[in-house]
């Protein structure tokens, strides 16, 4: 329910932000069709390995983040925004089709990395974009519009695939090709109609990597980073849900309500916790959500029954609502303001190379041990961060909520 206050802010949010977050409901709609099904697909049809699956998973999510750091500073060098943001989105739509038309893992890599590599290029632009053509006293709702319309098409494209898989009798890649018709139809709202603020020519801008401004990075900074790159190990890429969903017996075709399920508590929980966050401390908040992540993968790791299966998911999803937007705002905290942009990229990058590390170590303990060792190892990995944090707590070393 609105209050009149959130209601006066969402009348004065700009059309262009509400542009901006249909494109994004709707890429999110065509790559959770597909990622929901990605995993089974490649295991089941190509006879992939499950080490494969997540050496695939960590170069792509780790692309992403990497691609990230450039794309921002470009956009704040050229001091355009909307191209690189419908450049991203088109690679993200060129890529769909090629998951319909591959017959082995070369296609899929070089779709995978594309997608990636095109999420990496639109996120800063898109995000400054919004800031730009946003009035700061509704700064905040505009990001929060955004960020809920895009949490719908994370939910909205694997309920789709579900339906999909049932009326076709589990054809993946007629999915995959139904995907592709919301992706292009983003590409074309961004494309026309939104439009660009002018920018003043004469505005003055330097690079910010630089060493002496990479030096201006204090200690506590580098905690941060440190703590995200450890959350990030213990939280390996979320295609290992998806095969776990399939070893426990579920359906093939209800297999993508495990994305739905964890993007459900995922959207729910964030705000709560956000707005939790400025009246704690932001340790013991981020130890709390260490110990969900723990929970998490434990439940997982021992599950033999679905609902033990979605009690984990549903813990993943409540870990991921409590820490993405803290371990933000504790960058945002510990960064000198002109150079968070820098201070993002660079926590990017650190938790983008995690991401790959994990997601193999994740893949190869699935194939070696078998998946109950995987979500075993991701405990111990989140038991180690745990000890971490309370270790920097106890030396006052570690940034305090504010």
């Amino acid at each position: 329910m609105f209050s009149p206050t959130s209601s006066r802010s969402l009348r004065q949010i700009p059309a262009g932000v509400w542009i901006l977050g249909f494109v994004s409901m709707l890429m999110d709609i065509s790559s959770e069709m597909i990622h929901s099904l990605l995993p089974m697909f490649m295991v089941s049809t190509l006879g992939t390995s499950v080490l494969a699956v997540g050496l695939i998973e960590g170069l792509a999510e780790s692309t992403a983040l990497v691609v990230k750091v450039f794309s921002g500073v470009l956009s704040d060098y050229i001091g355009k925004r909307k191209g690189l943001a419908v450049l991203g989105y088109a690679l993200g739509a060129v890529s769909k089709p090629l998951f319909a038309l591959s017959s082995g893992l070369g296609l899929i890599v070089s779709a995978r990395l594309l997608d990636r590599v095109g999420k990496g290029i639109r996120g800063a632009p898109r995000d400054a974009l919004v800031a730009d053509i946003t009035p700061a006293h509704v700064r905040g709702a505009a990001f929060g519009l955004r960020q809920s319309l895009d949490t719908v098409g994370a939910f909205t494209g694997p309920l789709i695939a579900v339906v999909l898989m049932f009326a076709w009798a589990n054809d993946f890649r007629a999915v995959f090709w139904v995907a592709t018709v919301p992706a292009c139809m983003g590409v074309a709202l961004l494309a026309v109609g939104l439009r660009e603020p002018p920018r003043s020519e004469s505005e003055r801008r330097i690079n910010p990597i630089q060493r002496q401004n990479i030096a201006r990075l204090p200690t506590t900074y580098w905690w941060v980073v440190a703590l995200g790159a450890v959350f990030t190990l213990a939280r390996f890429s979320e295609a290992f849900l998806v095969l776990r969903a399939q070893q426990a017996g579920v359906p093939m075709a209800l297999v993508p309500l495990v994305m739905v399920a964890m993007n459900l508590i995922y959207a729910a929980s964030a705000y709560p916790f956000g707005a939790l966050s400025d009246a704690m401390s932001h340790r013991m908040l981020l130890g709390a959500g260490m110990a969900v992540l723990v929970a998490a993968d434990l439940t997982l790791a021992s599950s033999t029954s679905w609902y033990a299966l979605f009690g984990g998911v549903a813990l993943w999803g409540v870990h991921m609502g409590i820490t993405q937007g803290l371990l933000a705002t504790m960058v945002a905290d510990t960064a000198p303001a002109d150079l968070r942009g820098t201070a993002y990229g660079v926590f990017n990058l650190v938790s983008g190379l995690a991401m790959l590390v994990a997601s193999v170590l994740a893949g190869g303990m699935w194939d070696r041990f078998g998946a109950a060792s995987t979500f075993y190892t991701g405990a111990v990995l989140g038991g180690l961060g745990l000890a971490l944090l309370i270790g920097l707590a106890n030396q006052n070393s570690a940034p305090s909520g504010s």
